[in-house]
């Protein structure tokens, strides 16, 4: 039977000397996602997909350097984009903030790139059995988890992973997908974790 082995994990912590800009990894980040390349060190990958920010992408570049022979794949389906143009009617106030943050561009493009994700990453394949990585960003994570859980779409707000965070989801032909692993960061010594939120989540 078919299936797909999909590994997600959201980028290393971001260098945050430039806030607004498309700023690579902090040494904290570069640390984590190394100790995440060795964590999947023998790992048989398909490919390692990765948006084009360049944090997705150094944290693929260094996860990659312990998979020799691993593919690695730039994909714009893996980028940073919401995932859903949410109503905020009975939502927390602070939700509603949030979600009024994001430009009428950002509502529509944002589901429209999320949706092609969906078809691209979140079902088994045709014929034997793949295994993928994805380095890519808290949204797209958060939006996988739901889909594969059938959740409510609203829930992609406020479902937060840490960086280098490893969450793997199973797609087979023969039922509905199975959430293996969700935010694990065994791989992580205690200060490369988040002790609260992270300074890049916004609520």
């Amino acid at each position: 039977m078919p299936s797909r082995l999909l590994y997600l994990v959201r980028h290393g912590e971001q260098d945050r000397a430039e806030e607004e800009a498309d700023t690579g990894l902090s040494e904290r980040g570069r640390r984590q996602a190394t100790l995440l390349g060795e964590r999947l060190r023998g790992t048989r990958f398909a490919a390692v997909h990765h948006g084009p920010a360049r944090r997705a992408a150094e944290t693929a570049a260094l996860v990659a350097a312990s998979l020799p022979g691993v593919p690695v794949r730039e994909d714009d389906r893996a980028g940073d984009h919401v995932p859903h143009d949410t109503d905020p009617a009975g939502l927390p106030e602070r939700y509603a903030e949030f979600l009024a943050g994001f430009t009428e561009r950002e509502r529509r493009d944002g589901p429209r790139v999320t949706a092609e994700a969906v078809a691209r990453f979140a079902a088994a394949p045709a014929e034997g059995d793949v295994r993928e990585l994805v380095v890519t960003h808290n949204f797209l994570v958060a939006w996988l988890v739901l889909h594969a859980l059938e959740a409510p779409p609203h829930r992609w707000i406020g479902l937060n992973h840490q960086n280098c965070g490893l969450t793997v989801i199973r797609y087979s032909s023969g039922g509905p997908p199975t959430l293996v692993a969700l935010n694990d960061v065994a791989h992580l010594p205690p200060e490369l974790r988040a002790t609260g939120l992270p300074d890049d989540y916004r609520f």
